[in-house]
């Protein structure tokens, strides 16, 4: 659908209301590509997170911080979506804290907070 000079569509929607639209589009999407791959998306997490604690329990002093810091992020992310899917408050909230913790960390580490 063309939008006119005016901003609005043929049937006086209006631009934003379809751009609005379309991302709620694409984030039910994502939502149902999760909801399909759920429990291989949680492995993927799950192994990330094993992987990394391993890393650094091999590396100790040694291991690659922002790296390590980076992947438990990433992973963080991805088993929150998964446990807010599964309406699993617990496990929800366990992960927006190392969420959380991933992004002060990684802020100081990059100076970004003015503490490091």
């Amino acid at each position: 659908m063309q939008e006119n000079s005016s901003g609005q569509f043929p049937n006086g929607s209006q631009a934003t209301n379809y751009k609005h639209n379309n991302r709620i589009d694409k984030l039910m999407s994502m939502n149902a590509f999760i909801i399909n791959h759920i429990k291989t998306l949680e492995m993927i997490g799950v192994i990330m997170r094993i992987s990394n604690f391993t890393l650094v329990s091999w590396l100790g002093p040694e291991s690659p911080f922002m790296f390590v810091w980076a992947i438990n992020t990433l992973d963080s992310l991805l088993l929150t979506w998964c446990a807010f899917l599964r309406k699993d408050a617990a496990y929800t909230l366990l992960n927006i804290f190392w969420i959380l913790m991933g992004v002060v960390v990684i802020a100081r580490t990059v100076g970004f907070l003015g503490l490091a």
